[in-house]
C-alpha cells in the first residue's frame, strides 16, 4: 500500500517525537535576529505606548508564523533582510488581530499574562492594536516592499472578511460546512499563506513558486484551524479543554459533522443546548458527548490530515533537504500539537 505523505513524513528521521524547539533549530538564528528586527520595529517616544508595548513584548508565542517565513525563504535561497522584513510586517499584523480579538471578546488572559484590555482597558487595546498595524504598514514602506505590502493588504482585507462572516454566522446561527471553510480559509489560513508566500518572495523570483507556496500555507492554515476547533471536544488527548468555543456559541467542524449525522429530534437537542447563552457543565458535557458520539471529532482529523497530507505533498515536489524536513515536521507539529 503507497503510504500517504503523512505517513511519510511521519516515518522519515523520526525515530523520536520531535517538540517545535528541535523542529525549529535550523532557523534559532534567524528567529534571534527577528526578534531583535521586530522590537526595532516597534520603538516608540511615546511613554505610556511605551510602556505598553514593553508588556507586550513579555508575552513571547510559539512564533509559527516567522517560522514559516524563514522555512519558506529557505527553501530557495538564504534568508536575507527581505525575509526579516516580512516577518515583521506578519508578526506585527497577527499581533495586532490579537489584541483587537481580546477587546471584542472581552478576554482576561493571552500567553499567561493578563490582556492589554484587562490591564489598561479597551481603548488602550484598541490604539495598540491601531499602533500595530500602522508599524506594519510603515515597516514596508520604509524598506519598498511593495510587493510584499500588496500580499499582507489582501491578507488583512481576507481576515477581516472572515471575522466579518463569522460574525454573520453565529447570530444566525445558520453556519454549515462549506461556510466553515469560507470563514476559516479567511480568518485564519489568509495570514498563514502569506507567510509562506513572503517567506518565499524574498528569497525568489519565481512565480510559480510563490504561488506554490501559498497554496502550501493555506493547507497548512486550514488544518491549524480545525485543530484548535478540536480542542474544545478533546477528552483524553489534551489536559483540560477551556471549551471556550462551546461557551461562546462557536459552531464549528466538529459540531457540523455531528449534527449531519443526527436524527431531527437529537439535532433540536443540540442546537438548544449550543445557543444557550449561560450553560451549566452538564449541558458542556451533553454538547461534547454529542459530537463524540455522531462521529463529529473523528471526522474533523480526517479532514484536518486530508489537509496536512495537500500541503505535505506539494512540498515533496521540493528538491528532498533539511530544510524542506523541518518543514515537513512543523506542519507534523501544527496538527498533533497538545496546545
Amino acid at each position: 500500500m503507497i503510504d500517504t505523505q503523512l505517513e511519510k513524513a511521519t516515518k522519515f528521521k523520526r525515530k523520536q517525537k520531535k517538540t517545535l524547539r528541535n523542529i525549529t533549530a535550523p532557523v534559532k538564528g534567524n528567529l534571534s535576529e527577528f526578534r531583535t528586527f521586530y522590537k526595532k520595529a516597534l520603538r516608540t517616544d511615546v511613554w505610556v505606548l511605551d510602556k505598553v508595548v514593553q508588556y507586550l513584548l513579555r508575552q513571547k508565542g510559539k512564533e509559527i508564523r516567522p517560522t514559516l517565513v524563514f522555512m519558506s525563504a529557505r527553501l530557495f535561497g538564504e534568508v536575507n533582510k527581505r525575509s526579516y522584513v516580512a516577518a515583521t510586517m506578519i508578526e506585527l499584523l497577527h499581533t495586532a488581530t490579537l489584541i483587537h480579538d481580546d477587546v471584542v471578546d472581552e478576554a482576561e488572559v493571552r500567553r499567561g499574562f493578563l490582556s492589554i484590555n484587562k490591564v489598561w482597558n479597551n481603548k488602550a487595546g484598541v490604539l495598540l492594536g491601531d499602533f500595530l498595524l500602522s508599524k506594519g504598514l510603515l515597516t514596508a514602506l520604509d524598506h519598498e516592499e511593495y510587493k510584499l505590502l500588496k500580499v499582507l493588504s489582501e491578507a488583512v482585507r481576507q481576515m477581516s472578511e472572515g471575522e466579518l462572516r463569522q460574525f454573520k454566522a453565529a447570530r444566525l446561527f445558520n453556519m454549515d460546512e462549506e461556510y466553515y471553510f469560507k470563514v476559516i480559509s479567511e480568518k485564519t489560513a489568509s495570514l498563514i499563506a502569506s507567510c509562506c508566500e513572503c517567506g518565499a518572495i524574498s528569497t525568489t523570483d519565481d512565480p510559480q513558486m510563490h504561488e506554490k507556496m501559498r497554496n502550501i500555507g493555506k493547507w497548512t492554515g486550514i488544518a491549524f484551524q480545525i485543530r484548535d476547533d478540536i480542542f474544545d471536544y478533546g477528552v483524553n488527548d489534551i489536559g483540560k479543554p477551556k471549551r471556550n468555543d462551546i461557551q461562546e456559541r462557536k459552531v464549528t467542524l466538529p459540531f457540523i459533522k455531528a449534527l449531519d449525522n443526527a436524527s431531527t429530534l437529537e439535532k433540536v437537542r443540540a442546537r438548544y443546548l449550543m445557543r444557550k447563552r449561560r450553560k451549566k457543565k452538564s449541558d458542556i458535557d451533553k454538547i461534547v458527548s454529542f459530537v463524540h458520539d455522531k462521529g463529529g471529532v473523528k471526522y474533523a482529523r480526517s479532514i484536518m490530515n486530508d489537509y496536512a497530507n495537500r500541503a505535505l505533498e506539494a512540498l515533496s515536489d521540493l528538491p528532498a533537504s533539511e530544510d524542506r524536513a523541518s518543514f515537513e515536521d512543523l506542519i507534523k507539529f501544527i496538527i498533533e500539537r497538545k496546545k
